[in-house]
């Protein structure tokens, strides 16, 4: 099963439309996360059918498919028995300053052979005329964005394979301000597009002069292009080594770490650390012969990583030195090159002080 996401063109009654269906949509949203949460408390319990079943007949009332109000219902459920398993967060209502931008249709979507798909409720829809995965379309959902309307379709097939061109080890140490975005155990550093950067004037400027709309669009142009900078980084380092082992890091504290001339928050956002480890995750594990590690970051900067002694940089303050000598050795090291062979060592399973895998 993949995903792929084709962006529409809807005529003015059909935008008219789906503008009504997300407000009353809202309201079963809210009425089934309400209903979940209070029933809860006093001990009923639903199974994922029976609840979806609760607004069974509501379909001409509210004139919305039955099937486009149970997938609502499913979605809240489902929210919630992630809640109880400790995997997400307590499910927030909907108002109007945190609007439900989406709408399911669970049932399978007909192909067409022109540029036109049809759904249920709406009708005859054109989109962007580009190239579909073949395979049965499962199930779809309607995304309300700042760039118009995308319809995300779940497609019975296989993705591509990713290419095996090497069976290499790596670490990779994170970088975050004026940083390389990845330094790789094999010396080589990624640089930072800095995607963020190169438009937050303009986000700026749109945000001060409260042109909501255009900042909007300004910060998923950002998104999209620092997710295809992640999907493009992360197939290659998938394609060409079978071991990746990466340094995780506190995000959240790193960011609130820092002042006066030192702050990381907006660049631990622009970096998108989370989001790259989360692609090489599921990655590797759908390519065959590929492995992926996090290890903890912790003093992997100020341990030298020929003999194992800490006498490396550390602090705030020691972010300015990115070359040093250790004092037992006397090993000159690159700070964010020795940190990604520490990472890897770590990974495999071995340590400095036993020698292992000098050669990484």
């Amino acid at each position: 099963m993949i995903q792929y996401q084709v962006k529409l063109k809807f005529n003015g009654e059909q935008e008219a439309k789906l503008e009504e269906w997300l407000w009353r949509l809202q309201a079963v949203w809210n009425w089934a996360v309400r209903k979940i949460e209070l029933d809860g408390r006093d001990g009923v319990r639903y199974s994922s059918m029976e609840f979806r079943n609760q607004l069974a007949g509501h379909s001409k009332k509210i004139e919305i498919p039955s099937h486009t109000i149970q997938g609502v219902l499913r979605t809240a459920h489902d929210a919630w028995v992630r809640c109880y398993k400790g995997i997400g967060g307590r499910p927030r209502l909907k108002g109007r300053r945190n609007r439900l931008t989406s709408i399911p249709f669970p049932d399978p979507i007909r192909r067409s052979q022109d540029a036109h798909i049809r759904l249920q409720g709406v009708g005859l829809v054109r989109f962007h005329k580009q190239w579909l995965p073949e395979g049965a379309i499962k199930c779809g959902r309607l995304v309300k964005k700042a760039s118009g309307w995308h319809l995300c379709l779940f497609i019975d097939a296989e993705p591509k394979a990713i290419s095996i061109t090497g069976d290499g080890q790596i670490g990779i140490d994170p970088g975050y301000r004026k940083e390389s975005l990845l330094t790789l155990s094999t010396g080589e550093k990624i640089a930072h597009p800095k995607e963020l950067e190169k438009l937050e004037t303009r986000l700026g400027q749109a945000q001060r002069g409260k042109r909501l709309k255009l900042a909007a669009r300004i910060q998923e142009r950002i998104a999209n292009q620092r997710r295809d900078r992640n999907h493009k980084l992360s197939r290659r380092l998938v394609s060409e080594n079978a071991v990746i082992v990466f340094s995780k890091d506190k995000i959240k504290d790193i960011a609130q770490r820092g002042r006066g001339p030192v702050h990381f928050g907006k660049h631990v956002a622009s970096a998108a650390h989370y989001q790259l480890r989360q692609m090489l995750a599921y990655k590797c594990s759908r390519t065959g012969g590929r492995s992926y590690i996090e290890v903890d970051g912790r003093d992997s900067t100020m341990t030298c990583s020929n003999c194992g002694t800490k006498s490396g940089p550390v602090g705030l303050s020691g972010l300015a030195v990115r070359q040093w000598r250790c004092k037992d050795c006397g090993g000159l090291h690159d700070r964010d090159i020795n940190a990604a062979m520490n990472t890897l060592r770590v990974g495999v399973g071995a340590t400095p002080q036993r020698g292992i895998c000098n050669d990484a």
